[in-house]
């Protein structure tokens, strides 16, 4: 078998492996194999092959790390939580009632264009049109809120 051949198959079992784990180590040394493949397809010597492999490997954990580093502060917020999403997303936002809440019936505000569906956080609550609101929770996909002056 061709070394180059051996050098796809472990780079590709590496980066299946990089998917699974997630460790960025996998990720640096398939780009190590990268580099052996390539040397491989030179034609230099399999020792040769393998000090690129592995400066290569090395090259690129000095320059990944810094770089995911980096983009994983950007998900996280700076109370060191990770960046929400989905409906966490709404959560601590403020809307204006459009529709009025009622104890019986839900409302409506709007959230950055969006009209969501919200209801009282307490089940007795009646916030009239125009009141600015907070939003403290979720139930399904209708927005739990309270007005943006009232106590906790």
């Amino acid at each position: 078998m061709e070394a180059w051949i051996v050098w796809l198959i472990v780079m590709g079992l590496l980066l299946i492996t990089e998917l699974l784990s997630q460790m960025l180590w996998a990720l640096c040394l398939a780009v190590g194999c990268l580099g052996g493949l390539v040397a491989s397809l030179c034609g230099l010597d399999p020792l040769w092959q393998i000090m690129i492999a592995a400066a290569v490997a090395i090259i690129a954990y000095v320059l990944l790390v810094p770089l995911f580093q980096k983009w994983h502060a950007l998900s996280v917020d700076k109370k060191g939580r990770a960046a929400r999403t989905g409906m966490e997303a709404l959560l601590g936002r403020k809307a204006v009632i459009s529709e009025e809440i009622t104890p019986e019936r839900p409302g409506r505000a709007r959230i950055d264009g969006d009209n969501w569906q919200v209801m009282g956080d307490k089940p007795y609550d009646t916030i009239r049109r125009g009141t600015e609101v907070v939003v403290t929770g979720y139930d399904s996909i209708i927005l739990k809120v309270r007005p943006v002056n009232a106590p906790e």
